[in-house]
């Protein structure tokens, strides 16, 4: 960084020469724009202006209902587009409540899939017990083509992608 010297600064003392100066050599409130009043400015306030009512563009938002559950809200173009679109929504939306005001309540159920899944390891270790006894050669190879149908329709079965997509509710 260089040191700046030489440099003549009497010039930013000469600047109440632009000015009209009174002969006092001071500048005046008269001067700069400004009224004198007597005793203290008021504070300037801000002031609400109420913004015009905007034209509709079509544009979606969350928001939430008299319930506070979350709904989507939309500023239509078209009035009766939006209430088409919400006749939609309610045709396709479940009813919460029943006739009676209570809230629905829903059960999920698993028993089938895990019933199923049960008779296929039985079925398993039965044909396992088989293999085990059995003395034929033949038979063997079958019961352990079988085996192998029952294992992979396990593999299929117990797990929890397969439990869910096998949900039964009521």
């Amino acid at each position: 960084m260089k040191m700046i010297t030489g440099v003549d600064f009497s010039a930013s003392h000469q600047a109440g020469t632009i000015f009209d100066v009174k002969e006092s050599g001071k500048l005046g409130a008269e001067d700069c724009g400004d009224k004198p009043e007597n005793g203290p400015l008021k504070p300037v306030m801000d002031e609400y202006v109420p913004e015009e009512k905007q034209e509709k563009s079509g544009r979606y938002w969350l928001g939430k209902d008299e319930e506070g559950a979350p709904k989507i809200y939309q500023d239509a173009l078209d009035e009766n587009v939006s209430k088409e679109n919400s006749a939609k929504r309610a045709e396709k939306t479940p009813e919460k409540k029943t006739s009676g005001g209570k809230e629905e309540k829903c059960t999920a159920s698993t028993d089938k899939v895990d019933r199923e899944i049960e008779k296929l390891k039985r079925k398993k270790e039965e044909l396992e017990q088989k293999i085990s006894s059995e003395t034929d050669e033949t038979k063997i190879k079958e019961l352990e083509k079988k085996l192998m149908q029952v294992e992979n329709e396990l593999k299929q079965k117990d797990n929890d992608t397969y439990r869910r997509q096998h949900t039964v509710f009521s």
